[in-house]
């Protein structure tokens, strides 16, 4: 097989494991702390634990590593378990500043960060739920 056929998942490049959990990690933190994520904050409950599991199987499975999130949940379907949330543009750059923040700290392959990053804003901005968000209308899918 020639370096062009083999393919590194994103899991792989950032760390693996490892990074996914201090990621995750640094992502509540900055929930907790920064200002401009106490609207997002407040759609969480006191005790962040479950919801860090969650994120961390989540993440671990979508940046191509172990399958440990829809074996238990079963297809992600993450707008529509979160439409009982009003995530619009505010909500989406807090979740988005938190998490820009936790690559820059944990995710030291500068590239790997960058297309975690534009993967990560394409999934934030589809989590709109608000009115007037332009794929309702059906353009800006992913």
């Amino acid at each position: 097989m020639s370096d062009a056929e083999v393919q590194i998942s994103m899991f792989d490049r950032i760390g693996g494991p490892v990074t996914v959990d201090r990621l995750v990690e640094s992502f509540y933190q900055r929930m907790d702390t920064l200002p401009e994520a106490r609207t997002i904050r407040a759609m969480h409950a006191p005790d962040l634990g479950q919801v860090k599991s969650v994120l961390k199987r989540y993440l671990t499975e979508w940046t191509g590593g172990p399958k440990l999130y829809s074996v238990e949940k079963g297809h992600p379907r993450l707008r529509q378990r979160h439409l009982g949330f009003a995530i619009g543009d505010s909500e989406r750059d807090a979740w988005l500043t938190c998490m820009r923040g936790a690559l820059e700290e944990t995710v030291a392959d500068a590239a790997a960060r960058s297309d975690m990053d534009a993967a990560l804003t394409k999934l934030a901005d589809w989590m709109r739920n608000t009115a007037g968000n332009p794929h309702d209308t059906g353009a800006g899918r992913p």
